[in-house]
């Protein structure tokens, strides 16, 4: 079965690395595991091995029958649970009514996306061991220094760590790039106990939208010039700064001076 390139699929072949994945994800035999874009089914193999129950899904329609053959078992006992649809969609609260961890081998197109929609779930999973491209891994736990939309929005929610990469050999077909393995941990809400989640959403936003203006005029679409400046002089942040200067902490303070 060739891969669709419409919608991004390269499938992991080494055995190491899904062995690798596995480890990582730190899997109970009581656990529910939701795992995203399944595939051919080789991780979801290793997966079934471990877990009381995995919830996979699928957006491919060809797939979704090959992997029903193959896990028709698992099906049969309840233990494993196939849903034909797209991620970013589906209601995974209807499949699962305990806490989970997600598994995931993403499709480079949507990354940013779905770690997004599940960590601003209203049930947010345990964890997160996610398969991405190597570069947006690298961004996404700040190995150059430089904050970004998508590591501040990460470290709001937990702990992401980069485990190792993965090289584009061990795919099939091979991608242009390097891959990586991305765990995040620490799952909560906590970050946002004295914060309106999406309002805060918002001015972060804001603040990245235009990478090369200083964030005080990016910000101006939100708030006054006189409100901003009171606010960045009341939290010690320069007006010269630009966004991914300014840690999850500094942006907190930074929010709650321009909006109390």
């Amino acid at each position: 079965m060739r891969a669709k390139k419409h919608l991004g699929q390269h499938f992991l072949t080494s055995k190491k690395f899904i062995d690798d994945v596995i480890r990582v994800a730190e899997i109970g035999k009581d656990d529910v595991v939701v795992e995203i874009g399944p595939g051919k089914g080789a991780l979801t193999k290793g997966l079934l091995q471990k877990a009381e129950q995995v919830v996979a899904i699928e957006k491919d329609d060809d797939l979704t029958q090959k992997l029903k053959k193959t896990f028709a078992e698992e099906v049969e006992q309840k233990r494993f649970t196939l849903i034909a649809g797209d991620a970013l969609s589906v209601d995974i609260d209807e499949y699962t009514k305990k806490p989970y961890l997600l598994v995931a081998n993403i499709p480079y197109y949507i990354t940013g996306r779905i770690i997004r929609h599940f960590l601003s779930r209203k049930q947010q999973p345990i964890s997160m061991t996610l398969i991405m491209q190597k570069e947006v891994a690298e961004r996404l736990v700040c190995r150059d220094g430089k904050e970004s939309l998508l590591s501040l929005s990460v470290k709001a929610y937990g702990r992401a760590r980069f485990i190792e990469k993965i090289p584009a050999r061990y795919f099939s077909p091979k991608p242009q790039v390097d891959s990586a393995i991305v765990h995040i941990s620490n799952i909560s809400r906590i970050f946002f106990e004295d914060v309106d989640e999406k309002l805060f959403f918002t001015f972060l936003k804001a603040g990245f939208e235009h990478k090369r203006k200083k964030m005080i005029n990016n910000l101006e679409t939100l708030y006054p010039k006189d409100v901003l400046r009171k606010a960045f002089t009341s939290c010690g942040v320069s007006e010269s700064s630009r966004a991914e200067e300014l840690s999850l902490e500094m942006w907190k303070r930074l929010f709650l001076c321009v909006t109390n």
